[in-house]
């Protein structure tokens, strides 16, 4: 779907808006931050200069921004399926010129790879998204990664994994948790995702590819939520040597696997 080359006055409206996304999700995710820093410190010491990082299910491109801002010699892939979220990033980011290219494709479509043009990304990160693949989907999209991803070049998977298992204690400590994050972030002016969404459809730039959204997503099923161990085992099988959790709160995981 093309669209106008925005104005400034668009990228900056753009801008407020990812950085309103930011406050929004860090309302229900604890640490939020504290594991994209994690992840960054692993960019620095697998990525050389000039190298390429792929921000998998990026949405507004939140991952591709701090990227781009930590490590400026990088260029970043962001892949995403939902129009709305893609126009968003693309806007916003639209100051970093050709270090950046938003790409809409379906991690469902086995072909999704093809949108990288023969790029070899030396890191795939991936936040709070991968969760509503289902368990087939998820393990090819790893074994996709695996197929495009260098020797040496990592995948890094930041995600709430639940305990699923019957651990009702670890369970129920996570769900206070949750709540108490979500309490602190609206006291502190964070939106809901529903104030949130409907401010950015409320744009026309982003309310006219509304509608396209729904049908994409219309017939998706619920998240699955699989377990850090299911993810873990489908990377060692996807061919990843090294495989496990590398960062944790309570039931918050940065995954990470070396190829």
């Amino acid at each position: 779907m093309t669209t106008s080359t925005p104005t400034p006055a668009e990228i900056a409206d753009a801008q407020a808006l990812l950085t309103a996304w930011d406050d929004q999700q860090a309302a229900y995710v604890t640490h939020r931050e504290g594991r994209f820093a994690v992840m960054l410190d692993v960019v620095d010491h697998v990525v050389p200069r000039g190298g390429v990082v792929l921000d998998l299910a990026s949405g507004p491109g939140s991952i591709s921004r701090r990227v781009l801002d930590r490590r400026p010699d990088v260029t970043c892939i962001a892949v995403d399926y939902d129009p709305v979220l893609l126009e968003l990033g693309r806007t916003a980011l639209a100051d970093r010129g050709e270090r950046v290219r938003f790409v809409d494709a379906d991690l469902w479509d086995r072909g999704w790879t093809t949108v990288l043009e023969g790029a070899a990304p030396h890191a795939v990160l991936s936040s709070t998204a991968l969760h509503w693949l289902p368990a087939d989907v998820l393990a090819r999209v790893y074994a996709d990664l695996a197929g495009v991803v260098p020797e040496e070049g990592v995948v890094l998977n930041a995600d709430h994994l639940r305990h699923a298992d019957g651990r009702t204690l670890f369970a129920e400590v996570s769900r206070l948790d949750d709540e108490r994050t979500q309490a602190a972030g609206r006291a502190a002016g964070a939106t809901t995702w529903d104030e949130w969404w409907a401010d950015v459809v409320g744009v026309e730039r982003y309310g006219r590819l509304a509608a396209e959204r729904e049908r994409r997503f219309s017939d998706r099923p619920p998240n699955p939520d699989l377990s850090l161990a299911f993810h873990v085992e489908a990377l060692r099988v996807a061919g990843f040597r090294e495989a496990g959790p590398l960062w944790q709160h309570l039931d918050d995981f940065v995954v990470l696997a070396r190829r």
